[in-house]
């Protein structure tokens, strides 16, 4: 058992210790370089546990070693789905509370969006009105923002600017 005050430093966890969270993450990595191109992309980073009957903790951090959160749950790396959905969120809370901003947002409103099952595929989800499609909408795929096609009127008024 380790000292009360001892900090064990992370480790970086190597490509294919976890493979469903590695490919979680590469997906959470297009979206950053999409939405926060001056970002490096997030890795994945490993913390001894406190007794050494448990696993490791393993969290999602910044390129520069930081992270914020709680560690993914390791009962979510063996399912794609579930992976997905933890690598998710506790992206969404490095970047959001380590960078001080909403990540991602949602181009159309500019609101801040979140992880939502969209028929059985997790999606990015804005909370902000659609005159015609009612009050809420996917805006795409986890790890595909950057198909995303922008909406014509904004596309009018940045040429514009």
């Amino acid at each position: 058992m380790r000292a009360l005050f001892d900090h064990p430093e992370p480790r970086r966890v190597s490509p294919g210790e976890y493979p469903m969270w590695d490919r979680a993450l590469a997906l959470l990595n297009r979206d950053l370089a999409a939405t926060l191109p001056e970002q490096d992309p997030m890795q994945l980073l490993a913390l001894p546990p406190c007794d050494a009957d448990e696993p490791e903790n393993v969290y999602v951090a910044l390129a520069n070693g930081e992270w914020h959160g709680n560690c993914l749950h390791q009962d979510s790396s063996d399912d794609p789905a579930s992976a997905l959905a933890i690598v998710a969120d506790a992206a969404q809370e490095t970047v959001t509370e380590l960078l001080w901003q909403a990540w991602p947002v949602c181009a159309e409103h500019g609101l801040g969006m979140h992880p939502r099952d969209a028929d059985g595929e997790l999606a990015w989800w804005c909370a902000g009105e659609r005159s015609r499609r009612g009050p809420a909408h996917v805006r795409a795929a986890v790890g595909a923002l950057d198909t995303f096609v922008r909406p014509r009127h904004l596309n009018r008024k940045s040429r514009a600017s």
